[in-house]
Formats: structure tokens, C-alpha cells, sequence
């Protein structure tokens, strides 16, 4: 057990106290909520970094932090859906994408081909985390007298990530058919 593997498991201990908190979507629980997502989503970035910068990458850190991610991102997603803040339809492409992903990472582990998640996938994950905490407030700010909707900014954002979900998915299978057919 080591400090990234701890925070991957603090990601996924946080995610009932996200639905506890969100389960009520006013103003004040929907910031909780918010900040228990962006929070969650921090030891993300935190426990890759400090698992390459110490030399603390383990085969159960490989498995946890994407298991960690994908739950934290199905659960924010659902939570969305249920109260009409996201559409199902992206919901389905970002989580459908997630779920492939794994089969076919797994599959070729299996095989022992490794495929590495690239900067599209990356940037797909960090416009997911922002979206998702925008989508969550879901109301305007007004600073400096300008109105800032939360709600269409997540959106907006929460679509560039589906549109990245699909392009780093062709990519996935892509690099998982080249490496297969070397094999053969």
C-alpha cells in the first residue's frame, strides 16, 4: 500500500459522500457536491504524478486508479441524467466509450500487449472533470456584473469530451488491432 493507491481508494470512498450530497441538488449541497467531485478528481492527477515522480507504480495502482476514474465519472454522469442536467445520449457515449476501453486494455493485457492511455485521452479525462463539476453547480455567476452560466459552459465542455471519448476510442482500437495482428 502506497500514497497513490491510498488516494485512488480515497477516490472511490468519496464518491457515496458525492451522491449523499448531490442526492438533494440545492444551491448549497450541489457545492458540496461540486467540491467533494473536484476533490476526487485532484487525486487523479495527484496519484499518477507521485506514483511516476516516486517510482510507486504497482499493478494494483494500474488497476485501481482507472477502475477509481471510471466509477467517479458513472456516478457524476448518472446523478446528471437522473436530474435532467445532462443528456442520456452523452452519457451513454462517455460511459459506453469507458467501458470498452477496459475490455479491450484488458484483452490485450491478457495477450501482453500493453496499451498506454495517450494525451487525447488525457485531456478527454481533465474536460470531463471540469464539465462535470460546472454541470453539478449548474446555476450562473455573476463576476464582475457578467453572467457566467455554469450550466452551458459544463455542457459545452461535457460535449468536447464526448468528442475526444470517440476520437481516443478509434485510437484505442486502432493501436489494440496493430498490436494484435504483429502477434499473429
Amino acid at each position: 500500500m502506497n500514497l497513490p493507491n491510498i488516494l485512488s481508494i480515497l477516490r472511490i470512498i468519496l464518491i457515496p459522500l458525492f451522491i449523499i450530497f448531490f442526492s438533494d441538488p440545492t444551491v448549497s449541497r450541489s457545492q458540496w457536491a461540486a467540491f467533494i467531485f473536484a476533490i476526487a478528481s485532484v487525486t487523479d492527477w495527484f496519484d499518477g504524478y507521485i506514483a511516476r515522480k516516486w517510482g510507486q507504480v504497482t499493478l494494483s495502482g494500474k488497476f485501481l486508479d482507472p477502475v477509481a476514474d471510471k466509477l467517479l465519472v458513472m456516478s457524476a454522469l448518472i446523478m446528471l441524467v437522473e436530474i435532467n442536467r445532462v443528456s442520456s445520449w452523452i452519457a451513454i457515449i462517455i460511459i459506453g466509450r469507458e467501458l470498452a476501453i477496459t475490455g479491450l486494455r484488458a484483452i490485450a493485457s491478457s495477450v501482453g500487449v500493453v496499451i498506454a492511455a495517450k494525451e487525447m485521452g488525457k485531456y478527454k479525462t481533465i474536460m470531463q472533470m471540469f464539465s462535470i463539476t460546472f454541470l453539478i453547480l449548474g446555476y450562473s455567476v455573476y463576476p464582475a456584473g457578467r453572467q457566467i452560466d455554469l450550466h452551458l459552459l459544463g455542457t459545452v465542455g461535457l460535449w468536447a469530451a464526448a468528442l475526444l471519448s470517440v476520437i481516443s476510442a478509434f485510437d484505442y482500437f486502432y493501436r489494440f488491432w496493430n498490436n494484435i495482428a504483429q502477434l499473429k
